[in-house]
């Protein structure tokens, strides 16, 4: 991977982190600077790593799912694929954000899928259901590793001595 698409995967995961944890840091006023910083690099990374997993999983599966092997090179990002995923911190738009972050997905997923069935040597439908299921199965872990870490992290309610 070339240090420019690292770079551009990077700000891509800290895009993601902003759109996630900004809202979230609104509505805390006690949180301080540095702690909203910190979120937002380590969740900046921890989405970079996500988004960079992503053609390889897809890779992955149309592996399983093909009998012979992949005929042509490996999966990779371009930056032309990654440029658009910078844009991913629409999710803290109410209304719009969900949408729009759904369909900048779908735009990024069909470029994966096209650059998948011509390294593979699948059918584009094939392509874009490896892809679909990489895209979906990443987002449902970082999902349920977000939900745990805010279970873990929260303030718990302590109890009256009455």
């Amino acid at each position: 991977m070339s240090p420019v698409v690292v770079l551009l995967l990077w700000f891509a995961g800290l895009s993601e982190a902003a759109g996630r944890i900004l809202p979230m840091a609104a509505r805390r006023p006690g949180m301080s600077r540095t702690s909203v910083f910190g979120l937002l690099v380590a969740g900046g990374l921890a989405e970079g790593a996500v988004f960079a997993l992503w053609p390889l999983t897809a890779e992955t599966l149309a592996e399983l799912v093909q009998s012979p092997p992949p005929q042509g090179g490996a999966l990779v990002w371009t930056p032309g694929l990654v440029a658009p995923l910078v844009f991913a911190a629409v999710l803290a738009f109410p209304l719009l954000g969900p949408l729009f972050h759904l369909l900048l997905f779908v735009g990024v997923g069909a470029g994966q899928t096209g650059q998948l069935a011509t390294a593979t040597g699948l059918g584009w439908w094939s392509a874009a259901g490896c892809v679909a299921v990489a895209g979906v199965g990443l987002g449902v872990a970082v999902e349920a590793v977000r939900r745990l870490v805010v279970r873990i992290s929260a303030p718990r309610a302590q109890e009256s001595i009455a």
